[in-house]
């Protein structure tokens, strides 16, 4: 009998952009009993919980926590803001844009979507130019996604703000950063966003099971005339019960536990550590994947996204045929090529519980599965990203 020698022996590498591995110590936090989440012992997590998350968004204003997925994230910061009819600008960076701006559409919105190549981010210009050219404010909203896990392209909050404030409009402004919170810069109050949406199993090192918002003064001004029908997500009873440390719900208890574990370990590393080593690995990747002699699918390196990293194939190779190869040889999964982007990229997520070590592997486990699919790739892309990682 032949035997190749691949096996499955070792622990599987989840290298997609999320859900991210979860580290060991969240895994320890979790494992426990069930409390009373009408007791005092968990209005303390509660409080405690509701304060620390305020750090990785950068705010001192109420944080939002749901049982939910992101995408119930998104519904919450458009049906606490806004009315059936009002016009909200969205911007075609990928296919996370696209399923929200969807979203919006099925609320009863009127919507205005700027069509975009999924290369590159939001163009702070042609939101300034958009806003410009709406002297009534009949724009709402202005609805960005900051890393758009599709692509792994970022966009530019803080220059986006400026070109709002450079229009002298006051739309709202409503950020996704399911996949650069805890990863990426983020500073919801410098950049004066009104919602920010973010989820639990990216850089929160979580897995799925929460989300949030992070909502501004002006957020809270708008949700008390906002039309747009709306209970459970509805955040005046939330934050009644928070102020508390309560839910008007069934919280998730032992996700909470995690939460607070994972808070504690961004701030033992520090947030701007923990975002330089995610630019860090992010060149890294890069480097490889260009000495391999492909094409990263960004390309404006001011919007190169320290989450992950999407490789653009030619039209001879089949995405998905590579994906398949790695699983199947070498126990490793990586992402798939999502809406217009099927079977043309690949994606590797480099985030949340994440050293050199485990990059250097999941570079190794690509270049090798690169190699047995067939794609002609130059060997010295593992050392021109060893190299980063060397510096």
């Amino acid at each position: 009998m032949t035997t190749t020698g691949t096996g499955t022996g070792g622990r599987h590498f989840l290298q997609i952009p999320g859900p991210t591995n979860v580290p060991d110590r969240v895994l320890r936090a979790m494992d426990m009993p069930t409390i009373d989440h009408r007791g005092p012992e968990f209005a303390a997590l509660g409080r405690e919980v509701l304060e620390a998350v305020k750090a990785p968004f950068g705010t001192s204003n109420p944080v939002v926590v749901y049982p939910a997925s992101g995408t119930g994230a998104w519904e919450a910061a458009l049906c606490n803001t806004l009315s059936p009819g009002d016009r909200v600008l969205c911007f075609e960076t990928g296919h996370f844009a696209t399923l929200w701006q969807d979203m919006a559409r099925r609320l009863g919105l009127e919507v205005e979507f700027v069509p975009g190549d999924w290369r590159h981010g939001v163009p702070p210009e042609a939101v300034q130019e958009r806003l410009a050219a709406d002297p009534g404010h009949e724009v709402k909203a202005v609805m960005v996604v900051h890393n758009e896990t599709s692509t792994g392209v970022t966009s530019r909050v803080g220059e986006i703000r400026a070109a709002i404030d450079a229009a002298q409009h006051p739309a709202l402004y409503l950020v996704d950063t399911i996949s650069s919170l805890g990863s990426i810069d983020y500073r919801h109050d410098e950049w004066r966003v009104d919602v920010t949406i973010a989820g639990s199993q990216k850089g929160l090192m979580l897995p799925p099971g929460i989300s949030f918002n992070a909502v501004s003064d002006k957020a809270l001004e708008a949700s008390r005339t906002a039309r747009l029908p709306r209970s459970y997500w509805d955040w005046e009873p939330i934050l009644a019960a928070n102020a508390n440390g309560f839910w008007p719900y069934t919280p998730a208890t032992n996700i909470l536990y995690g939460l607070r574990e994972a808070l504690r370990m961004l701030a033992e590393e520090g947030l701007p550590d923990v975002y330089a080593r995610h630019q860090r690995h992010a060149e890294a990747t890069r480097a490889a994947v260009r000495g391999w002699g492909l094409e990263v699918l960004a390309l404006d390196e001011r919007e190169y996204s320290g989450s992950l990293t999407a490789i653009l194939l030619s039209d001879e190779h089949d995405a998905d045929e590579v994906r398949r190869v790695i699983l199947e040889h070498y126990d490793m999964s990586l992402g798939a090529g999502l809406g217009r982007l099927a079977r043309k990229v690949f994606r590797i997520g480099h985030l949340g519980h994440f050293n050199d070590l485990m990059l250097a592997g999941t570079l190794a486990g690509v270049q090798m599965g690169l190699v047995r699919s067939g794609v002609k790739v130059d060997p010295a892309g593992i050392q021109a990203a060893l190299e980063v990682l060397g510096q």
